[in-house]
């Protein structure tokens, strides 16, 4: 009987052992994320039309941060003053990420990401700050290849209406 014991014991050793090992989704959302870490060039087209980004050229920067525990993403667009910051982490399981606007204000959102493993899809959570001129309301990050890669943002203008800024990046060399 003791061998029976023994046999029983290692494999829920080894069980336990593989549970501790396993990856939350979030954790290989986040993981395929930091795979974009660099620089990224791109045009800006948006739906409805905005005249002051649409066709222009955007700049995006991904890093890791914090020891690898956090993406920054950063955002600039030619002729535009605006800078805004994006932080992705994860936070137990789930996948995190919270928009420094320009806007003045701090959407979260919670991402999945797509059975195929290529797009990350980001939901609002909530917001604090000021909603005067509206706020992000969705972002998707969909890896094309290694260096190509699509970003979708979705603002949400007063009176809920959304415009979608689709971003078609190419790694910058």
């Amino acid at each position: 009987m003791k061998p029976l014991r023994r046999m029983l014991f290692v494999a829920v050793l080894l069980a336990l052992g593989s549970a501790a090992f396993a990856q939350s989704d979030a954790q290989k959302s986040f993981d395929q994320l930091k795979t974009l870490a660099g620089s990224w060039t791109g045009l800006v087209s948006t739906v409805p039309p905005q005249a002051d980004i649409e066709g222009k050229p955007m700049q995006v920067t991904l890093r890791t941060a914090s020891m690898g525990h956090t993406l920054m993403h950063e955002a600039t667009g030619s002729g535009r003053p605006d800078d805004p910051i994006t932080m992705i982490v994860v936070d137990g399981d789930r996948l995190l990420l919270t928009h420094y606007c320009d806007a003045n204000n701090r959407p979260r959102m919670q991402g999945k990401m797509s059975p195929d493993g290529k797009t990350v899809e980001f939901d609002f959570l909530d917001v604090t700050g000021n909603l005067q001129y509206g706020h992000m309301q969705h972002a998707k990050f969909t890896m094309i290849d290694a260096d190509h890669h699509i970003e979708e943002w979705t603002y949400l203008r007063p009176g809920d209406k959304p415009v979608v800024a689709h971003f078609d990046l190419q790694r910058a060399k």
